[in-house]
């Protein structure tokens, strides 16, 4: 069973890596009708590649404590001319706008510029949140830039978007290498969210990492934490999806982060292949993105923790399941929702089953896809203005598909005494 389930990732990953386009950042000086323009900027620890296609290689960047900044721009096509949750890559570059994601800014920034180029950024947006975004491993340079303006298009999250990408090889066996050049890049990481929390334009932070970016997140985190005794009061939530991290190493990160600070919330799936293959890889018990959070000592390990626990193991994902946060449209709609939300539950210390979290019903066809909200507890432990923004996807999903999820909810029951009562809604 472990060979042919190797067999199966080593098959899908190598389908993967063959297809890759090249030199995407070429700019395109075309446009095209409905399209739509992500722009983000982007720190990297990577060692420039002195290619305009490529911009920076996987190669670790030898001037300790040298940034590079580089300000970006993506055209996305149309909704109707693409397939939502996937991104579109141009069969050749610089590519067809209409139809695929091209680039039509790549411009590398001093730090004088680079904090001009944010100012204008949130002054044009109109917000002053920023996401960080912090990929995973076997992602090259434009991969990364490509993959988060995917994301940053399809959850409508109303950020800044910030890229920060470390020197991964992009290559199938590059493990090794990705993983220290993760650790290389702890300091860097550090000084740009520093950066922004200097910053008096920016109001809040959000941090979101996937698979290996979750492994230089925590620690970047955790020095933080035990370098000044607090994190930056800006950063307000934590996103770990699909996180490469065994599962006991985090429960020692987090001793170091316990303090009031962030919400963290953890986007877990039990079928994800990707952490099935590092778990054999790491001779590890669970890596933390396919923990069971339902099932003992686990769930009272979370609980003790007190993270918000997202289940997606039902949700269709494809491929390896890796990427779930993405590549499903009503999942990445949601989160967008809850970047925008922020930090808003109201019941800092309540347990697991206190929490909310997100999961698509096993009979999606049947609900049209919804997403809805598992709710483990009542309603009434969450605050108002948490029920009032998710409490119509919570009555989206069937009850039948919770039923098939082992999902029990407490009804939202109107105040009017006029109207049909909704079941298990008391009369007034």
């Amino acid at each position: 069973m472990r060979k042919s389930l190797s067999f199966v990732v080593l098959a899908l990953l190598l389908a993967a890596c063959a297809g890759r386009p090249e030199n995407l950042l070429l700019i395109s000086d075309q446009r095209a009708a409905g399209a739509t323009e992500i722009e983000m900027l982007v720190a990297t620890t990577r060692l420039p590649s002195g290619d305009p296609g490529t911009l920076f290689s996987g190669e670790r960047n030898q001037v300790l404590g040298d940034i590079k900044i580089v300000d970006i721009a993506i055209s996305i096509p149309p909704d109707e001319a693409r397939k939502v949750g996937q991104v579109q890559f141009p069969k050749k570059a610089p590519g067809d706008p209409a139809r695929e994601f091209v680039t039509t800014r790549a411009k590398v920034l001093e730090i004088p510029d680079a904090q001009n180029a944010l100012r204008s950024m949130l002054r044009n947006k109109g917000t002053g949140h920023v996401l960080v975004f912090i990929h995973g491993y076997n992602n090259r340079f434009e991969d990364a830039v490509f993959s988060y303006a995917q994301f940053v298009h399809d959850s409508g999250a109303p950020v800044i978007p910030t890229l920060f990408t470390w020197p991964s090889r992009g290559q199938l066996l590059g493990y090794g290498y990705d993983r220290e050049s993760a650790n290389y890049s702890r300091d860097a990481l550090e000084e740009i969210l520093r950066r922004l929390d200097r910053n008096p334009a920016v109001t809040q932070i959000t941090v979101m990492a996937h698979s290996m970016g979750n492994w230089l997140t925590l620690e970047t985190l955790r020095q933080m934490e035990i370098r000044s005794g607090r994190l930056p009061g800006k950063i307000d939530t934590v996103i770990m999806a699909a996180p490469d991290v065994d599962f006991d190493v985090f429960r020692t990160q987090m001793r170091s982060l316990k303090n009031a600070g962030p919400q963290y919330i953890l986007l877990a799936s039990q079928d994800d292949l990707a952490l099935s293959v590092s778990r054999r890889v790491w001779g590890s018990s669970v890596r933390l993105g396919a923990v069971d959070a339902a099932a003992e000592p686990r769930r009272s390990e979370l609980e003790d923790i007190g993270l918000m626990v997202v289940d997606l193991t039902e949700a269709e994902g494809g491929g390896l399941n890796h990427a779930k946060y993405a590549s499903v449209p009503e999942i990445a709609k949601v989160l967008g929702e809850r970047i925008a939300a922020g930090h808003t539950l109201g019941v800092p210390k309540a347990t697991l089953g206190d929490r909310i979290g997100l999961a698509t019903a096993s009979g999606a066809a049947a609900v049209g896809g919804a997403v809805g909200l598992v709710v483990t507890a009542p309603l009434a432990v969450v605050d108002a203005n948490e029920r009032d923004r998710f409490g119509h996807r919570v009555s989206a999903v069937g009850e039948d598909a919770k039923a098939g999820l082992g999902i029990t909810t407490a009804p939202t029951c109107p105040t009017e005494r006029f109207g049909p009562r909704p079941v298990g809604c008391p009369e007034l």
